[in-house]
């Protein structure tokens, strides 16, 4: 009879090892796919892994891809230190698309200066913060769960995108096809390498992981946020208070979320369209575990994670694989990353329980 038993001591050396030893499974697993798949895995893996970064160009790329990974995922690993589960980020990016693109289409192209650009970044910001609120007060005024709810709010977010790009904020001037009018210049975020579009929601989301850093580790709130999620009735014991934690895990989260949002519409996209993110909210939870919950760890994970977005891409054009494959890089991952935490801490016995 097969079991498993808590280990007392969890190694710590283990625990860094796991996402190493997930992240060579999935490649092997990958492998045997491409074979599968008629596939030369050699030239499958250069296309998805090498291509992407072998330009200057596609380094910029790459940092776009990983900029809303990079803010969403911190502010994620935020409250699961916490122990508050955010599972909503997807939505919360939608709302602060939308915020974001509602002050956006406010300015022309006589706007000058920072404020056409920062502004919806506010918006965008407060928008997913008050999405981020909903399953907030519901959890701590009615004890719902909030993974459910914050979960079904990334539905409502999106079905309140699509009607908003189909009726009151479509370009009249689209041919009937569902997406806002294109931004003013102003409006766009600034630049960061000339002739790509790397843009200065980048250096934003390397700020923000700084920033998370300084929170976690060297702030007082920093340390209620860990004790809260580490021994709770230590934290209540304290005096700390549950429902300020829920709370303030749900608006950073939020609030990053949004502004990834409002990074993402007045930076590579220029309007609000229907599908404005390939999935980023539910990938960055992979990259948060991925990155052990730490800012610079989340980092390197999100530049892995960005690879499978642009690596998909290429592969796609040039061996004609299925955009599906970078769907299946991920839940590879996350299925190799969540078994070998799981034996990281527990461990499997062999007979009958005494």
């Amino acid at each position: 009879m097969l079991r498993l038993t808590r280990r007392t001591n969890p190694s710590r050396t283990l625990e860094i090892a796991a996402p190493l030893l997930a992240v060579a499974l999935t490649l092997v697993v990958a492998a045997l796919l491409f074979v599968a798949l008629g596939k030369n895995p050699v030239q499958a893996f250069a296309a998805m892994f090498w291509r992407p970064v072998q330009d200057l160009y596609g380094l910029t790329e790459l940092g776009v891809k990983v900029t809303p990974l990079i803010l969403i995922a911190v502010g994620l690993a935020i409250g699961f230190r916490a122990a508050v589960w955010n599972i909503g980020a997807e939505g919360q990016l939608i709302v602060g698309a939308i915020a974001a693109s509602a002050v956006a289409l406010q300015f022309g192209e006589d706007a000058s200066g920072p404020l056409p650009w920062a502004l919806p970044l506010l918006a965008g910001t407060v928008g997913g913060m008050a999405w981020g609120a909903i399953p907030a007060f519901l959890r701590t005024r009615f004890n719902a769960n909030e993974i459910l709810v914050s979960l079904m709010l990334v539905y409502v977010g999106g079905f309140l995108l699509q009607y908003l790009v189909r009726g009151p904020m479509r370009d009249p001037m689209s041919f009937g096809f569902p997406q806002s009018p294109m931004f003013a210049d102003p409006t766009r975020l600034p630049i960061l390498v000339e002739t790509t579009r790397l843009h200065l929601g980048f250096a934003l989301a390397l700020l923000a992981a700084v920033l998370a850093w300084i929170f976690v580790t060297r702030s007082y709130q920093g340390f209620v946020f860990r004790l809260s999620g580490e021994a709770q009735q230590a934290a209540a014991y304290a005096g700390f208070s549950r429902s300020k934690v829920i709370w303030g895990s749900f608006l950073i989260s939020g609030g990053l979320a949004g502004l990834a949002g409002a990074a993402e519409v007045t930076g590579p996209i220029g309007q609000l369209q229907p599908s404005i993110s390939p999935g980023y909210g539910f990938a960055a939870i992979i990259v948060a575990f991925l990155g052990r919950l730490h800012p610079i760890g989340i980092v390197a994970a999100a530049l892995l994670m960005g690879l499978f977005y642009l690596g998909g891409e290429i592969a796609q054009l040039e061996l004609q694989l299925p955009i599906a494959i970078t769907g299946v890089f991920q839940g590879l991952l996350l299925f190799f990353l969540l078994g070998a935490d799981s034996f990281v801490r527990w461990r499997l016995v062999i007979g009958e329980k005494r």
